[in-house]
């Protein structure tokens, strides 16, 4: 959705100050935020500061003829996209089980039609009470998005359930919120990363990929609605929330991760740089420097894409292919020898599109000859946009290779 509007509710807890930093973060995401405050809220957080960074007026006071003239909490119902309560008071989410509307906050949450997502923060021990238990209970079967509470340390002194989430983690919620959902129903297993080959107990041979494109596909695909396993070698990156991550390091773990997925799964998308060969035998111990040369022996890695185009009955099998030259003769080769559905292909000379780098410029090739090349953009967007080409292809089987 492009700049979409997202009403921000704020009550009264400790937590009031990480919504300072979601504010910011979705501006950052190109969303409108229209912030509303109640007003125990506002004895932690001034509304200027929600002002400053949203840019847009807040909204504190159901009866205020100056506020209800220029916000009125019918304009912020019917204009939002999606009702965000962040952090959610274990006042106000008994207040939303009620269908209680005596402050600004809830009237707009009674008159909204948009989704509402609620995001606890409280005491231990209040969020353990079966009274609010029973309340997020019956604010998730009126249809209410509830996000989980972290744990940890918390401001009262406990230890253990109740902490806002960090903003992060509640913006790529948003994100998944305000997606079309077009991928529910799909199981997407995605490969990541690079895998890593022993030589002995301290050395690997290996190779520059980051894992940034398998994770910015698993990203976009849960955020869609897809059910997704992400079978990552090792990288530096954080799982992506509401995906399941299996970590693996060699090519022959990843490839038994990966077939585990397979009968279940929809469709792969092979964006992992699988290593192609390696070392016949590692040594159990460091081996040491000498003057002689060192020779190695390397034997061929499984082929995973090819074993996945063997065997694959209804799943679409995406491959990826990273060149430093005759681009589209080499991922045409790959697509057919392997029999691929659809191969990803980019040039990693190419400015913008190398190793470790957060943007990408690919060509999609299909199986009957469609050659769509991308401009350079961000891998969020490409991930995006190889989910839309995905999408279009399962509406044609009848291109599928054998």
């Amino acid at each position: 959705m492009e700049n979409p509007n997202v009403v921000l509710g704020v009550t009264g807890g400790i937590a009031c100050y990480k919504a300072l930093e979601l504010v910011r973060l979705l501006v950052q995401d190109s969303c409108a935020v229209r912030v509303v405050m109640t007003r125990e809220a506002t004895e932690f957080v001034r509304p200027l500061s929600f002002q400053t960074l949203s840019g847009a007026p807040v909204g504190t006071d159901l009866f205020s003829l100056t506020q209800e003239s220029e916000i009125g909490h019918i304009n912020l119902a019917d204009g939002a996209d999606l009702l965000v309560i962040a952090p959610a008071t274990a006042n106000v989410v008994a207040k939303l089980a009620a269908g209680m509307a005596d402050d600004l906050l809830t009237t707009v949450a009674l008159a909204t039609q948009a989704p509402l997502l609620v995001v606890p923060s409280m005491n231990v021990h209040m969020l353990a009470h079966p009274m609010v238990q029973a309340n997020l209970v019956k604010l998730r079967s009126a249809g209410y998005h509830v996000m989980e509470a972290d744990a940890g340390y918390l401001a009262c002194g406990y230890e253990g359930k109740g902490r806002l989430p960090e903003p992060p983690a509640i913006v790529e919620e948003i994100r998944r919120l305000l997606r079309p959902g077009d991928l529910t129903g799909e199981h997407i297993v995605v490969t990541a990363g690079p895998s890593r080959e022993p030589l002995d107990p301290v050395r690997f041979i290996s190779n520059r990929s980051s894992g940034k494109m398998g994770y910015a596909l698993a990203r976009a695909a849960v955020r869609r609605g897809a059910r997704v396993t992400l079978v990552s070698g090792p990288t530096a990156l954080a799982a992506p929330e509401g995906v399941k991550t299996v970590p693996v390091v060699t090519a022959e773990e990843m490839r038994g991760a990966v077939l585990a997925e397979f009968d279940a799964a929809t469709a792969v998308f092979m964006a992992a740089a699988v290593a192609d060969y390696r070392p016949r035998s590692a040594s159990g111990n460091k081996m040491k420097r000498s003057e002689d040369n060192l020779r190695l022996e390397f034997i061929p890695n499984p082929d995973i894409a090819a074993e996945l185009g063997a065997r694959k009955r209804h799943q679409v099998v995406v491959g990826f292919a990273a060149e430093t030259e005759s681009l589209l003769e080499n991922a045409r080769k790959k697509l057919h020898r392997k029999n691929l559905d659809l191969l990803v292909a980019n040039d990693v000379t190419q400015e913008g599109s190398g190793f470790d780098v957060d943007t990408n410029a690919v060509t999609l090739l299909d199986r009957d000859g469609t050659v769509t090349p991308l401009p350079t953009m961000s891998k969020d967007t490409v991930a995006d946009r190889i989910c839309d080409w995905f999408l279009r292809y399962k509406k044609h089987p009848h291109r599928r290779g054998a």
